[in-house]
């Protein structure tokens, strides 16, 4: 099969595109036919070597779309030929690939009027989202939250998720994306090249970063006493409050098929829209992963495999 994989850490040009063994699924697995996976920022930080990863050629992505090409044994809830969308285990990568084989009991069914591009893109962001706004923060219908990096594919999936839910929803954003975030129901956007977003907020009952750093160090100025904050983008574990009377909190984004099918529902529901795409075929991995690493730019970029 062809796939984009690394031999060694390195920058966008260690990216190799070829072929490798077609994998098998074994009890309890499926094989699918990958149609779509996207590009997260765990993909090139993987590339660099953040995660310790030693076997190689090492596959990168983590989030896909295709449909089932093959059943291990004792697979008894999907069939060849169902359109699925999923998320590999923590600590597994491997979707820039035309084949995968993943735990069938992880994945869902795709939505029909779901293409295969937005389901990757929904996927991962999906579930973190979902973790993030609902499992962890447990936001409220009437509270406010700060989402910063509005832009982004999980911040952009949280907009839409908070305001359905029924809070108030402040974003950061650049001036070129302001249009782009209120369209997914922003309330508010700060342009953080131009307003400092801790004295053009207060008093929020919950933010939620996915920037990291100094934006996320910030971040607990603007909470009110109680208030919560919760953390994607600072490391394995959040920030220390830089106040007694906040929490600080890490998501844990697990991979069930529970989440999946949350999110297929909210999409039926008009709750949730996709996030915009660029495309890319996995032959250019080198340029997604470049423009990704930038993070100037909105929405998702996701490989279109076939």
């Amino acid at each position: 099969m062809k796939a984009t994989f690394i031999e060694q850490y390195g920058g966008p040009e260690v990216l190799k595109y070829g072929d490798l063994p077609h994998p098998v699924a074994g009890a309890g697995e499926v094989v699918i036919d990958v149609a779509a996976a996207s590009v997260n920022a765990a993909d090139w930080k993987a590339r660099r070597g953040q995660y310790g990863y030693t076997k190689f050629p090492l596959i990168l992505g983590r989030d896909f779309s295709g449909v089932v090409g093959a059943l291990g044994a004792a697979v008894d809830d999907l069939r060849v030929g169902d359109a699925v969308f999923g998320v590999l285990p923590s600590g597994q990568e491997g979707t820039y690939a035309e084949k995968i084989a993943i735990k069938a009991a992880i994945i869902a069914k795709k939505p029909d009027g779901l293409s295969h591009a937005n389901a990757a893109a929904l996927a991962l962001t999906g579930l973190t989202a979902l973790s993030a706004v609902e499992d962890t923060l447990k936001l409220k219908r009437g509270e406010t939250i700060l989402i910063q990096g509005g832009a982004g594919g999980v911040a952009g999936f949280a907009i839409q998720l908070a305001k359905h839910i029924g809070a108030r929803v402040i974003t950061t954003a650049s001036a070129a994306n302001h249009d782009y975030v209120h369209g997914l129901g922003a309330d508010e956007v700060i342009d953080y090249n131009e307003r400092d977003f801790t004295q053009a907020v207060r008093d929020c009952d919950a933010v939620f970063d996915t920037v990291g750093g100094d934006v996320g160090e910030r971040s607990f100025a603007v909470l009110k006493p109680g208030g919560r904050g919760a953390f994607i983008a600072s490391g394995e574990k959040p920030p220390n409050p830089t106040r007694d009377d906040v929490a600080s909190l890490r998501p844990p984004v697990g991979r069930a098929r529970q989440p999946l099918e949350r999110i297929a529902a909210l999409f039926a529901a008009g709750a949730i829209r996709p996030p915009e795409i660029k495309l890319y075929q996995l032959a250019q991995a080198a340029d997604a992963h470049r423009l990704s690493e930038s993070r100037h730019f909105r929405g998702k970029l996701v490989f279109q495999v076939r």
